[in-house]
């Protein structure tokens, strides 16, 4: 049975559980569960990660955690019981957990592996802090870490700043706003702007002395030096180096380690250096044999220098090298590292050895601590300490110090009696009273242990020596007295003995004796002369001897002149316990002479500050003590001093002794009476404060009054305990009086000079400190009282002094921060008073800063939730005093602008975060009955309108995102739950007062704008939340949201007819709310739009108004980013109108409007479905077809559903600039076209809009055609660009601009010079198709043509195209897809590449037009595409696949022609007919015919630099045919079976005999041309191929061609060889080859590419090996380069593969590769791996296939009714037979090498039946003509021509005379047949690209009207093309 837990509530997963049985729950290691209930084992709970879901679980899988529970039952809230830090920690861990791997998703590794390692760190302590072993200390240490870690991730993670008071995570609840917000702001300042250390540390490490020779052993010492000051500030760190230059005590780290401490930040300054002197222990002379001398001596070696500043720049862990610089003469060794600083190069040189000093130098910031703890690595090895020369800046109480420095300064010594100068060694020792040497208190610097004897350095014969070594004497105090030092000198001979002679010596005594210590300051001692047995241990014989000259000046002046050497030395004492000042002594035995106690009183104030809190406890009990004895003789003298020293202790350097005197008054102060006196002399100063015209001493006394008052109550205390409580009404009425004359001075104004003003000041600044004191013996309310007098004393007048107004105010907030405040009976008095104060200030906008800490201060002590009577009664004070002074201040400081400085600027935030607390906390503690008091007290409408509009205002601000910092969620969150209960209180006013006849719109729209942006703001937004924090904010505040929402819609309902008012002003905000994808907020504010639609309606009859904010707004918040799919679903359940409110779906029914709402519904839906695709596609990075077809999408859509023009040419400027970013420079063109189009040639003035300026429509129409043509120059898309300048052209013509015409007209030129001179590349064309329901809207289920980049491929772009949709699946078919592939929860790509059909033939069939003119024409305006499909129909005959190999051709027709506005259109409608095997080989045929063709006049007009093409191609259709080639088509069509089952193809039976009898005829005559050109190696070759030529023609049943037809010659540059039935067969002659009549009807088209797989076999693939070439034989020769492969269809070639692999029907061969047997299978997209439409017959265009119906039918084709009759009746020149010339292009994939080879093209007359290009004999072409009708069909036509106008035909061959020589223009495309001519559909042009028609025969020949042909009827012939409909140019209204 179920029984609900008591006590196990909350538990951590310990193992995975699956949950596999039944009502199991899953769980993972490390999960959180609350449990409900459990049975046997068992628990049943739920994960706290989704508590939706509950289950049951083993209690085994499960550690118990101690928890709370709160809100027991249904609802229970489970908290567990840990440490916070620990709940927090964990919590933490487990969000970062989920974006730690998402960092690494993200390719961001630095932060992944620093977050990683601070994540172990924390499980590492949260590990150390749950074993609980840890001190108090340790454990607080260990918290600082933890946060500061879990601070540091947040941050970098952009999660949000976390409260924390000691550690732990605050609840907002449980403190005030203001508090809350400070801890916030000092989390925050400690994050942005980190503390400046104010203590700084040098730690240096010395590595090594690098030296070429050194030999010696040597001592490095270091120091800092102050050369402003020319003075070291530090003490030296000393340090001994081996022979090496290596520290000679490698094992001790404190030996060659130390850290100079307590540097200010003062001495980081550029004229602080670090020095370093380096002194050699050896012989005298460096260079000295080793022999000479064996006595050590210290000798100078080198010095090196540097800045400290130059460590400043960053932490300088590497080693530094230093040069190390020696003096060029001795003598100034003791100022060398000044020489060196001030870079005297004169006096100093580069050591001889070119030494090197190598040193690690880092600079450490923060206390001494603070530095233990961050580098403890240093100091747990050890490091010696260097401190600063004397006391540091702040000296702490208890610190032991008793050390006197000496410095060795200089000499000046005789020669004595020898003829050169001495060298003097000084050996110092110190002695103590007993004569004996005191051991080791001689230190030479840090990392050396102090040494019992000194000796300095020698300078090399020197009688005035200077050393300037400075030396530390740390002699314990009790050895001072009656110790001294003595300096021995001795000369140092460097003969070979090497002995030291003493020659004399001096002394010093430590300790005067008056007990004054030897005084600071340089000494000159004399020097006493001395043999070398003189015994100096004997003290006793020198010591009443003078040692000073300065005692010898004052006492005996001739034994001063006798002693000339003098010896001296600079001391300098740094001692606790020792005095060098005589009045200090005299003061401190003031009993010994009572008579000079009045002269050592004023004395005291001349004594130095450090003597006296050295002995402050003495002095004090001294001072008492002189007061007790005469307090009437030495009160005021005694008051006075003690002033002085209580002054002294606010110095900075002594603050700390302030805990000293502290304790002293609580534990060593004796004066019980002492409270009388000081009573009476503070009162005596403050009375005379106003008469007193020198305020200086009187301030230094009020100054004092927080120590004197702690005399003056501990006194009285004392007294109070040795009596009793005696005279207790006497204290009170003595403190009464004094404080009455406080208020007097206090109450006066300062007339004339300010020292009163500065007095008051001095006072108020240190009365606040009184108040502690005087609690101690007086009642709460009694201090209160006083104070609250006292204060309320002060002048009100603000003007006065503003220094003083600043010291009021300071003193007021620290009253409230004072002890007394927190007290609630004292602070009900008190709080009047500081409230009076606030107010005033606040009123005069002055000194908030304080203002605002002041009110932080008050409501930090108002506890939220505190309904004690005193706390409701504290409210209503403040309330009514400050509310509204409040509300205006923020409005005033948020108004300001922002002050531009840094540190100004973050001030103004505080002050307005400040103020922001205090009003949220003020609202927060108000009740229900505080808000009725503050409705209540407006006694007119307008003022409460006006406080209603200022608080909304002020909410408005509050709501801004810069209010706080981003990261402050948790502020953001009080503070938006504070302002929506405030306006749900405020609503009811606003209903009550401002509704019917007192409606007031602005009140009202204030109210509904703060609303919006309340619902808005970016804090609110849960759903970007994670889970967790999601949770949180939903269990502690709701969704805040959906309750505005809910208030909204109620204020709305309210409104009635007045809701006329806000539409459709409120739509737009309205729209945005509802765009938050929340359902609740959606269900309650869809409604409202309804609503407007109805008020609307009635209003105005329509809803235009509605619609079109509706459609803006939703336009500029999609942008945004706002919105998603489940929102357009939610708009679209509108159209039923409102399920879940049926009294508005009854209401609606009613509605006569219900249609037109419906239709704007739907509209509004649309236009989100391409908004949403807008915005999703915005979101990639780069540019991509995507982004440009979702804005072309949007484009048309507010061009042609929504009319919208201002929108439409918004996103016209839009796709601009996504075309110029992807370099679609044409597309870029043709769409500002679109603009330009709705722009006239007029004056009117346009207004500014987006980058345009304001000027007229001309101007701007200028400037677009200007962008326009620079476009189409940079697209190279020059044929437009022309159009565009002519038309700019006119318009500077008809304005005589001559200048700009004359620019315009030398652009054309430019133009054209591009044409002919640049070369373009044609690009590939690929069939897209989109299928599956994820893809955007605009895409899904659709097909489009896109226009490839340049050298783009098929593979190149499938690529792309699988990058820009990275989860589609290539489909490997180009079947039609199936409906379950349309409705799929996926995306499909289907990708092949298409053939473009241009539609315009005029270009491309007029003679002697240049290639690089046609191939414009080849490629541009392309509104039809057409792709082929081969495939299998009936049974297959395994032994001949031509039976029943046919061919699907499919016809694409796009909505709009390319190039355009898009690199990609939609296709419009599709067209599928089949072709028959046998219209298949006739095509096939024709192709390889033309092909040979060209190929022959190539090489006759020497074309060709190379014979190998022609040698291929003939090689492949000869051996095919030997291996079994046309004869597999003999086989399938010519038997009699087939001829029988099929009598309607008789026509074409005959057409296909032709032209193999036409092939052999090429053959024939090419290998004729081949034999004149082949080159000799070539030869065995040809000789092969004409063997296989004679076996060809007898296996087709030809004997010789004059026997059997007659036909004519083939050197023909544009027609074919064929065979007419009527003519008769001519011979041929390749002699003629050069005679071309130009009107030939039978001239080679021209043809780019060529293949040899038409009728070949595996022979290709030889020809390949023999020439070195690939089967592609344009890769030889043909440059130019060439359309992409295609891959179902292309237009261009495939690869060589594809086209041996094809089925042998596609190569006339029999022999077929298994691996294509079946088409379908293998027609996949990549043009390696499938068979290529170049290999397979083009089926015909749908009319042409209705032709060939006829044809078969036996219906002779009939002239062409829309030919003329000019036309019609041709000359008699023209008769000869005309067969359609098949365009062959090679399957071959091209490779880098481009095919650029021209061919000669007769211009052929209009009315004449023009060559048709058909597919070449791989069908690569994709040129489809009419022509494939067969020579019957052809015959017939002509017949029907020529019996109309021409003669007979006339037999023979058709030579005429050259009339004009062979062109040679280049590529010249097949001419198009005269029915494809009629039948064409006119290329579209833009409107600007119009030009009308002239009489003059253009430069150019202009482009047809675009208009597109009706959709054809089946079986009829297409008529005439109607105009396609163009919008007409609409004009822009002031755009």
């Amino acid at each position: 049975m179920w029984i609900p837990t008591e006590h196990e509530k909350y538990g951590v997963v310990i193992a995975g559980f699956r949950g596999t049985i039944p009502y199991g729950l899953s769980l993972e290691i490390g999960d959180t569960v609350q449990i409900l209930e459990k049975c046997d084992g068992w628990y049943r709970g739920f994960a706290l990660k989704n508590p939706n879901i509950k289950g049951i679980f083993p209690s085994s899988y499960v550690h118990l955690k101690n928890a709370c529970v709160k809100n027991k039952g249904q609802f229970e809230m489970v908290i567990p019981t840990e440490d916070s830090v620990i709940t927090e920690m964990t919590s933490t861990l487990r969000d970062w957990g989920t974006m730690w791997k998402q960092l690494y998703v993200r390719n961001e590794g630095d932060l992944f592996h620093r977050l990683w390692h601070i994540m172990n760190e924390i499980l590492d302590l949260r590990r150390q802090v749950l074993v609980g072993h840890l001190t108090h200390d340790r454990m607080k240490d260990v918290k600082r870490h933890i946060t500061a870690r879990l601070d540091w991730g947040n941050e970098q993670l952009g999660l949000d700043l976390v409260p924390r008071k000691e550690y732990a995570m605050v609840d907002p609840e449980d403190i005030s706003i203001t508090e809350l917000y400070r801890l916030m702001e000092h989390r925050h300042r400690k994050k942005d702007t980190p503390v400046q250390a104010s203590s700084h540390h040098l730690f240096v490490q010395m590595k090594s002395l690098m030296c070429s020779n050194l030999g010696e052993e040597l001592e490095v010492i270091f120091s800092l030096f102050d050369s402003k000051e020319n003075r070291p500030i530090s003490e030296r760190f000393f340090l001994r180096l081996n022979r090496n230059g290596l520290p000679k005590a490698p094992d001790k780290p404190e030996r060659h380690c130390s850290l100079f401490v307590d540097l200010g930040s003062s001495e980081l300054r550029r004229d602080i250096y670090i020095t370093v002197h380096i002194i050699r222990i050896g012989r005298m002379g460096a260079g000295e044999k080793k022999n000479a001398c064996n006595v050590q001596y210290r000798r100078p070696f080198g010095c090196a220098v540097l800045s400290i500043a130059d460590l400043l720049t960053g932490e300088t862990k590497d080693d530094l090298i230093l040069k190390v610089y020696m003096c060029n003469t001795e003598s100034e060794w003791y100022q060398i590292h000044e020489n060196i600083i001030k870079k005297l190069n004169a006096r100093y040189n580069l050591t001889g050895s070119n030494a090197g000093l190598a040193v690690s130098l880092q600079l450490l910031h923060g206390d001494i601590e603070q530095i233990r703890r961050e580098y403890s690595s240093v100091f747990s090895h050890g490091v010696s300490i260097t401190r600063k020369l004397g006391f540091s800046n702040i000296i702490m109480p208890g610190e032991m110090r008793n050390d006197l420095y000496i410095t060795v300064e200089r000499g000046e010594f005789e020669k004595g009696g020898k003829s050169v100068a001495r060298n003097v060694e000084v050996t110092m020792f110190i002695v103590e009273s007993s004569g004996q040497a005191l051991k080791d208190f001689i230190s030479f610097g840090s990392g050396e242990p102090p040494a019992s004897e000194y000796h300095s350095f020698v300078l090399y014969h020197n009688n005035s020596p200077r050393w300037s070594e400075l030396l530390k004497l740390p002699i314990p105090v009790d050895k001072f007295r009656g110790a001294h030092i003595r300096f021995e000198f001795r000369h140092c001979s460097t003969k070979e003995k090497g002995e030291k002679k003493l020659f004399g010596f001096s002394f010093v005594p430590l300790m005067q004796e008056d007990g004054r210590t030897l005084p600071d300051g340089t000494h000159e001692l004399i020097v006493h002369k001395c043999e070398e047995n003189t015994n100096l241990l004997d003290t006793t014989r020198y010591l009443k001897l003078p040692f000073s000259k300065g005692i010898l000046l004052g006492n005996n002046t001739q034994a001063m002149k006798a002693t000339k050497e003098s010896f001296w030395i600079t001391s300098f004492l740094c001692s606790t316990k020792l005095t060098q000042n005589g009045d200090m002594l005299d003061l401190l035995k003031w009993r010994t002479h009572p008579d000079k106690i009045t002269g050592c009183l004023s004395k005291l104030k001349e004594i130095d500050g450090s003597e006296i809190v050295k002995f402050l406890q003495d002095t004090l009990d001294t001072l008492f003590g002189i007061l007790d004895e005469n307090s009437q003789k030495y009160g005021s003298k005694v008051f006075d001093s003690l002033v002085h020293i209580i002054n002294l202790l606010q110095d900075s350097k002594f603050h700390h002794f302030k805990p000293v005197m502290d304790t002293y008054i609580e534990s060593h102060f004796a004066g019980a009476l002492a409270y009388r006196d000081l009573i009476k002399v503070l009162k005596w100063y403050v009375d005379r404060i106003t008469e007193a015209e020198r305020q200086e001493h009187i301030q230094e006394v009020l100054k004092a009054q927080e120590y004197i008052f702690k005399y003056i109550v501990q006194s009285r205390r004392l007294f109070s305990l040795a009596t009793g409580g005696q005279n207790e009404d006497e204290f009170r009425c003595c403190i009464q009086e004094l404080l009455m004359s406080v208020r007097f001075f206090l109450s006066q104004e300062s007339k004339g000079s300010g020292a009163l003003s500065q007095s008051q000041a001095v006072f108020l600044s240190s009365f606040p400190a009184v108040y502690s004191e005087l609690l101690k013996l007086f009642d709460v309310r009694e201090v209160a009282n006083l104070v609250q007098d006292t204060l309320g004393s002060l002048p009100t007048i603000v003007h006065v002094d503003d220094s003083l107004q600043a010291v009021k105010l300071q003193c007021i907030g620290k009253t409230v921060e004072s002890q007394l405040y927190t007290n609630p009976d004292s602070r009900y008095i008190l709080l009047p008073v500081v409230l009076h104060h606030l107010h005033m200030h606040l009123q005069e906008q002055k000194d908030l800063i304080i203002c605002a800490r002041i009110l932080s201060n008050v409501f930090c002590l108002i506890k939220k939730n505190s309904s004690e009577k005193s706390v409701l009664e504290e409210i209503d004070v403040i309330v009514a005093s400050l509310l509204d002074i409040l509300l205006r201040t923020i409005l005033e400081i948020t108004s300001r602008p922002q002050p531009s400085s840094s540190t100004i600027r973050l001030q103004f935030q505080d002050v307005t975060g400040e103020f922001v607390a205090c009003l949220l906390s003020l609202l927060r503690q108000m009740t229900d009955r505080h808000y009725q008091q503050l409705l209540d007290s407006f006694s007119t409408k307008e003022d409460l309108r006006d406080f209603l509009l200022q608080i909304f205002t002020v909410f408005r601000i509050l709501i801004r995102p810069e209010m706080f910092p981003k990261d402050w969620t948790v502020m953001r969150l009080v503070a938006n739950n504070v302002i929506i209960t405030t306006v749900l209180y405020l609503s009811d006013a606003l209903r009550k007062n401002f509704l019917n006849e007192n409606f007031d719109y602005k009140i009202w729209d204030s109210y509904f704008y703060l609303a919006v942006i309340f619902i808005n703001q970016l804090c609110l937004q849960l759903e970007m939340f994670t889970t967790s924090k999601k949770k949180k904010v939903l269990e502690k505040y709701g969704d805040m949201r959906v309750t505005m929402g809910c208030e909204i819609f109620s204020m709305w309902q309210n409104l009635g007819e007045h809701k006329l008012h806000f539409i459709p002003a409120l739509i737009g905000p309205f729209l945005e709310v509802t765009l938050i994808p929340q359902p609740d907020l959606r269900n309650v504010m869809i409604p409202i739009f309804h609503d407007m639609m109805d008020w609307e309606q009635r209003r105005s009859g329509n809803f235009k108004q509605v619609e079109a904010k509706l459609i803006d707004k939703l336009d500029s918040l999609m942008s945004e980013g706002k919105g998603d799919e489940t929102y357009r679903e939610l708009f679209n359940s509108i159209i039923p109108l409102f399920g879940p409110y049926p009294s508005l779906l009854k209401k609606i029914e009613r509605e006569t409007w219900r249609e037109s709402g419906v239709s704007l519904i739907a509209t509004v839906t649309r236009l989100m479905e391409r908004l949403l695709d807008y915005r999703d596609c915005m979101k990639m990075g780069e540019v991509d077809g995507k982004k440009i077809g979702c804005t072309v999408s949007l484009l048309n859509f507010y061009k042609t559903e929504l009319n919208k023009e201002e929108m439409y040419i918004r996103y016209i400027h839009k796709l601009y600039d996504l075309h110029l970013k992807a370099q679609n420079f044409t597309e870029a063109a043709y769409t500002l076209l679109l603009y330009d189009e709705l722009l006239e040639w007029s004056d009117r003035p346009l207004r500014e809009f987006l980058t345009y300026p304001m000027q007229t429509e001309w101007q701007r129409k200028e400037h677009l055609h200007l962008a326009i043509i620079q476009n189409f120059d940079r697209g190279k898309c020059w044929e437009n660009g022309i159009i565009l300048c002519r038309k700019i052209a006119e318009q500077y013509e008809s304005y005589y601009d001559y200048r700009n015409l004359s620019k315009m007209r030398m652009m054309e030129a430019s133009l054209y010079d591009k044409i002919m001179d640049q070369q373009r590349l044609e690009p590939e064309f690929f069939r897209v198709g989109f299928y599956g329901k994820k893809f955007p809207f605009f895409l899904r289920n659709k097909e489009f043509v896109c226009r490839g980049h340049d050298y783009e491929r098929l593979e190149a772009f499938q690529q792309r195209m699988l990058n820009e949709f990275p989860h589609a699946i290539a489909m490997q078919h180009a079947n039609q897809p199936d409906e379950t592939i349309f409705q799929a929860e996926a995306q499909y790509l289907q990708i092949y590449a298409v053939t473009p059909i241009p539609e315009s033939q005029e270009v491309l069939q007029r003679e002697g037009v240049p290639d690089n003119i046609k191939s414009f024409y080849k490629v541009n305006h392309i509104w039809k595409f057409r792709y082929d499909r081969p495939f299998h129909k009936g049974t297959k005959d395994k032994e001949n696949e031509f039976k029943s190999l046919w061919v699907e051709r499919t016809s694409l027709y796009l909505v709009q022609s390319l190039p355009g506005i898009s690199r990609w259109f939609e296709v419009e409608k599709r067209e599928v007919i089949e072709m028959s095997p046998l219209e298949n080989a006739i095509e096939v045929l024709e192709n390889k015919n033309q092909q040979l063709k060209t190929l022959i006049s190539q090489c006759q007009t020497r074309q060709m630099q190379n014979i190998n093409p022609l040698t291929m191609c003939l090689n492949g259709v000869i051996d095919a045919a030997v291996n079994g080639g046309v004869s597999r088509y003999q086989e399938a069509f010519f038997v009699k079976e087939y001829i029988l089952s099929h009598p309607e193809d008789g026509e074409k039976i005959t057409r296909l005999r032709e032209l193999m009898l036409e092939q052999a005829q090429i053959l024939e005559f090419g290998l004729a041309v081949h034999e004149k050109f082949v080159p000799q190696d070539m030869r065995p070759l040809h000789k092969k191929l004409v063997d296989q030529f004679f076996v060809m023609k007898s296996s087709l049943g030809i004997q010789e061609f004059s026997a059997c037809i007659q036909a004519s010659p083939v050197h023909f540059p544009n027609g074919s060889p064929r065979v007419c039935r009527n003519s008769a067969p001519a011979s041929m002659s390749p002699d003629g080859t050069r005679v071309i009549p130009r009107r030939s009807p039978l001239s080679y088209p021209a043809v780019n590419r060529y293949s040899s797989s038409s009728l070949s076999s595996q022979a290709s693939a030889e020809v390949s090996n023999i020439t070195g070439q690939s089967e592609s034989s344009d890769e030889v020769f043909n440059m130019q380069p060439s359309p992409s492969t295609s891959s179902l269809s292309s237009t261009h070639s495939a690869s060589p593969n594809v086209t041996s692999s094809a089925p042998s029907s596609a190569r006339a061969s029999p022999l077929l590769s298994d691996k294509h047997k079946h088409s379908r299978e293998n027609s996949c997209l990549s043009p390696r791996e499938r068979p290529c439409s170049a290999i397979y017959p083009t089926p015909v265009e749908p009319s042409q296939r209705l032709l060939f119906n006829h044809i078969g039918e036996g219906a002779l084709p009939r002239s062409d009714p829309n030919l003329s009759a000019p036309e019609k009746a041709s000359p008699a020149r023209h008769t000869t037979a005309v067969s359609p010339s098949p365009a062959g292009r090679s399957p071959m994939k091209q490779g880098s090498v481009q095919s650029f080879t021209p061919s000669p093209v007769e211009y052929h007359s209009p009315g004449l039946i023009s060559n048709s290009p058909v597919l070449s004999g791989s069908y690569s072409s994709g040129i489809s003509s009419l022509s494939r009708c067969s020579t019957s069909e052809t015959s017939g036509f002509e017949n029907q021509v020529n019996e109309q106008s021409a003669p007979p035909v006339v037999p023979g061959p058709s030579y005429s005379a050259p009339e004009e020589p062979v062109r040679k223009e280049s590529k010249t495309p097949p001419p198009y047949s005269v029915y494809e001519r009629t039948l064409r559909r006119p290329v579209p042009l833009p409107h600007s690209l119009s030009i009308p028609v002239t009489s003059e025969p253009p430069a150019l020949p202009p482009k047809p009207l675009a208009t597109r042909p009706s959709h054809l009827e089946n079986g009829t012939r297409r008529t005439d093309p109607a105009p396609r409909p163009r919008p007409l140019p609409r004009k822009v209204s002031q755009l």
